[in-house]
């Protein structure tokens, strides 16, 4: 009988039975395209998000065989968690009053702040203030994108591509003169570039990455806390942050790292 159900449960829904092999499984969402943070790379994934949301599945009790990586878009991160496509995300997720009308976050685990990339030598824009009849790229549905449009709309032509590689593409061609989103984000993207591109080095926001998961889920919000508390505590955290970022030129800003994660409860 419950194979008859399951099978007609598949008529009308393609997931419905199709998570027998997550059974036990813990499913997070990263990014894939994030040097530094969240990156596939030959079947593997690597970067400092990887490192935090293995430490945190670890402290639940899953190993690293246990966890199921899914790819999480900016644009796609709230309809993931409303629709239970993962359990948690951990995606250089910025947490806002606007994203947690619709999830809930843990953390923070670390706060990074929006920059600017331009070509190496390129030194027509040195911050800001310099953005005035210039092109930028940023990713759809990324607080760096919503940044741009609500400070700069006037001086600014917004290109939005789906990811960071699209507008380090056209940073490299001139279709842009600058990328913008957060210093961690632009550091792994420097030195994925081989001495092409530089970070200018003066951020003008605060970024406070949480741990997505779903709304009003507060027990995880406490597990997950608990996990970076101690990571943070026996210095694994650092390890993880200097190890992602060797070579980018990146150091957090010491006056809000390493946070105090206490978001959700």
């Amino acid at each position: 009988m419950t194979a008859l159900v399951c099978a007609l449960g598949c008529l009308f829904s393609l997931s419905a039975c199709g998570t027998d092999k997550e059974a036990g499984k813990i499913r997070i969402g990263i990014k894939f395209d994030q040097p530094g943070l969240g990156f596939k790379k030959a079947g593997t994934y690597v970067g400092f998000d990887v490192d935090v949301a293995q430490y945190i599945a670890e402290k639940m009790g899953y190993g690293e065989d246990d966890i199921i990586w899914k790819e999480a878009p900016s644009k796609q991160r709230e309809a993931m968690l409303q629709n239970g496509d993962v359990d948690m995300i951990l995606a250089t997720y910025s947490i806002t009053d606007e994203r947690k009308k619709a999830v809930s976050f843990a953390g923070p685990y670390l706060v990074a702040g929006q920059d600017l990339l331009v070509r190496k030598g390129d030194h027509a824009i040195s911050g800001p203030q310099d953005l005035n009849g210039k092109r930028l790229c940023s990713v759809t549905g990324s607080t760096s994108a919503i940044t741009v449009k609500k400070k700069f709309s006037k001086e600014v032509q917004l290109m939005e591509q789906p990811g960071y590689a699209e507008c380090a593409t056209a940073l490299f061609s001139g279709i842009v003169d600058a990328v913008t989103t957060d210093d961690i984000i632009l550091a792994g993207l420097a030195s994925a570039s081989r001495g092409r591109l530089e970070v200018v080095g003066q951020p003008f926001t605060q970024e406070y990455y949480g741990v997505g998961i779903k709304k009003g889920d507060k027990a995880l919000a406490a597990k997950i806390n608990a996990a970076l508390k101690d990571m943070i505590a026996n210095g694994s955290w650092q390890r993880a942050l200097e190890s992602n970022t060797q070579g980018a030129n990146f150091k957090p800003n010491p006056k809000y790292n390493p946070p105090v994660p206490n978001e959700g409860e």
